[in-house]
């Protein structure tokens, strides 16, 4: 029994014939032998073979244009590159000179994450306009018939998937993606492909076993067939004569093998089937091969909306054997074998930085993101603005300043991914610019609701609340997460700061205070020096003089209560004053000390929030501070709901939500 191969050249070929997609493009990834294919095309005048795009030596932005191969040619048969046919319709297999030596070419390095070590190697980011200006070739706006499908050699599933993503960047037109290769279909993905991806290849290598089986019922099969038609040639073994010339084409053995070599069946190596040979007698030209199962599979949408990889049919015999008899793009009647929606959306999103729904890094040195989505944080809302940025962004020698690049990641930004695979749209990310969520001001709305009214963002996806007002003026989607409002306390307490004594009284008050101070010392100083028994130089107690300084340690003696070495006045004026001083003390000590007590308690039981309408959010101490995040959501409840509320806490509100979570540490 021999094992067989399907001939991918032949397999492509007849899936192109069948779709009726005569107008293709090839790209190569790496230098593979595509000239079988290429040779079937070319003797097919059906075909028409636009640009051949050969990624093996993409050049980079400092590179001449001499050392690019070319990637599109005429309509004539006149061609270069890996296994491309030449004039006079000969093929021809040649290696573009700028290879690197090795088997791997430059092309794979630009989807490395690791840096090349020599300094003079091109960035990730040159590498990307190389292999976009290739890609140009696709466009092909003054060619009569433009390219339906594009077929790929030597390209890894991680390689399709950034050209794809290339392309749909470069807003190219919607292409039918043919993977040339044959693939190992238990390790495809998903992610990132475009729908009606087609693909072809095995389930993996039979075993011994699995031949052993087909044997094993290649000979019940055979046998049983032959028992049924004449039991006794089958079954009973017959006597062999060598000198009987006339019997020999009579005997079981070779009535048997006609039966084995008629036989054919799905095996579990393969389709089981005779190989050659002529009818009759088992010759030695004559043999059974098991022709190994070869699928064909498109990338299409399960029932639940989810990308998942679809058997369409299978190739045996140098044919394809459909499924269910059609392909799934014949049966609206519609022509061309289009399997996809006819055009793909294009949108610009506005998102906001919300932790942990979406979180921002830096781009690398290349202006890349190695993890997440690329998005842009222009600081504006200007309309014209923004898509002079992305048309920037998305040319082949466009520049955007890397301060404005940012790599956003997070739980929305997954959700904004997989709505795009999707829905089958593409989009263009950039961060609200003035960092809010949306609220009326001055007559207008600001944040992302100015963003989305304004036109400057088709969508808004991130940690978006629904009220009445926002309902009003744009539309929601079904919500994809439910939260309710939450009061964010300090964990811990932290050190108190070295003037928290002060907190009881209002700084006015301290004031008062200390120059009410002042001034009775003055007017003490000034009635001991007036009396004629003060102590004074000129007054009857001279050995001891009354100053301004004594003054002074007289009324902070009182105000401390301590008991410390004075001169008391001996004028009777001066003496009452002192007293009228030591009562206007006793009532700021107590009103300090009944002051102390509750923000001590305050500052330690303040995180206890039993809620909303609790009374230390309604009736804040002195020294309580609360607040939320301007034209939110939040603040616009409180402001409706609890006026008062609303109004004590304006003056503390962030601009957003890291900076109210940096005021609590």
């Amino acid at each position: 029994m021999r094992s067989v191969e399907a001939a991918p050249a032949r397999l492509l070929y007849a899936l192109l014939m069948r779709n009726g997609w005569w107008d293709l493009s090839v790209l190569l990834c790496q230098e593979v032998d595509v000239s079988q294919f290429l040779h079937l095309v070319k003797n097919n005048t059906h075909f028409h073979l636009g640009a051949f795009v050969n990624l093996t030596n993409t050049p980079t932005s400092s590179s001449s244009s001499s050392s690019s191969s070319p990637s599109s040619s005429p309509p004539s048969s006149s061609w270069s590159g890996a296994g491309v046919p030449a004039a006079g319709g000969e093929v021809r297999a040649e290696t573009s000179s700028s290879l690197s030596s090795g088997p791997s070419s430059s092309f794979p390095s630009f989807f490395s994450g690791a840096s090349s070590s020599s300094p003079s190697s091109p960035s990730k980011w040159d590498q990307q306009q190389g292999v976009m200006r290739r890609l140009e070739a696709l466009r092909d706006p003054l060619s009569a018939s433009s390219t339906v499908a594009v077929v790929t050699f030597g390209c890894e599933m991680r390689e399709v998937r950034r050209l794809w993503t290339l392309a749909t960047r470069m807003m190219l037109p919607d292409f039918h993606w043919v993977l040339g290769d044959s693939q190992n279909v238990a390790e495809l993905r998903t992610e990132g492909l475009p729908l009606g991806l087609l693909a072809h290849g095995g389930m993996g290598s039979p075993s011994l076993d699995h031949y052993v089986q087909d044997a094993l019922e290649l000979v019940a099969r055979a046998v049983g067939s032959a028992a049924l038609e004449n039991p006794a040639m089958a079954l009973i073994p017959g006597t062999t004569n060598c000198m009987d010339l006339q019997g020999r084409n009579g005997s079981s053995g070779a009535y048997l093998a006609r039966f084995l070599s008629n036989s054919s069946f799905e095996g579990h190596s393969g389709f089981i089937s005779r190989g050659g040979g002529l009818g009759g007698a088992l010759d030695a030209g004559q043999s059974v091969v098991s022709e190994a199962h070869h699928f064909i599979w498109s990338l299409q949408l399960d029932p639940l909306g989810q990308p998942t990889w679809t058997r369409l049919g299978r190739w045996r015999q140098g044919r394809v054997l459909m499924d269910q008899g059609v392909w799934p793009a014949l049966r609206g009647g519609g022509g061309g074998g289009d399997w996809r929606r006819s055009a793909r959306l294009h949108m610009r999103v506005v998102t906001l930085v919300e932790h942990p729904f979406v979180f921002t890094r830096e781009v690398d040195a290349d202006g890349m993101c190695p993890a997440g989505q690329l998005c842009l944080d222009p600081l504006t809302n200007d309309t014209a603005g923004l898509q002079g940025l992305f048309q920037n962004l998305a040319g082949p020698n466009g520049t955007v300043p890397t301060r404005l690049k940012k790599c956003c990641y997070g739980y929305c930004i997954d959700l904004l991914e997989k709505l795009a695979e999707d829905m089958g749209f593409t989009f263009d990310l950039y961060i609200v610019g003035d960092g809010k969520y949306g609220g009326m001001k001055n007559g207008r709305w600001t944040g992302l609701v100015g963003d989305l009214l304004s036109g400057a963002a088709h969508m808004a996806v991130t940690s978006f609340s629904i009220n009445s007002a926002r309902s009003q003026v744009i539309d929601f989607t079904s919500p994809f997460f439910s939260t309710s409002l939450g009061i964010l306390v300090r964990t811990r307490d932290t050190a108190a700061p070295i003037g928290a004594f002060m907190w009881p009284l209002h700084w006015s008050m301290w004031l008062g205070i200390f120059v009410s101070l002042h001034v009775t010392a003055v007017f003490l100083t000034l009635y001991e020096w007036q009396s004629p028994f003060g102590m004074t130089p000129r007054g009857r107690n001279r050995q001891r003089i009354f100053s301004f300084s004594s003054a002074l340690n007289v009324c902070y003696a009182i105000l401390f209560g301590r008991t410390v070495a004075i001169k008391p006045p001996k004028c009777w004026t001066g003496r009452l004053l002192m007293n009228l001083w030591a009562i206007f003390c006793l009532f700021c000590l107590s009103t300090y000390t009944a002051n102390l007590a509750a923000v001590m308690v305050g500052e330690k039981t303040y995180e206890q929030l039993s809620g909303i309408h609790d009374p230390k959010l309604h009736h804040p101490s002195q020294g309580f501070r609360f607040a939320t995040v301007r034209e939110s959501s939040a603040e616009d409840y409180l402001k409706k709901s609890f006026p008062e509320m609303h109004e004590y806490m304006r003056r503390y509100n962030a601009p957003a939500t890291p900076a109210g979570i940096s005021s609590l540490k």
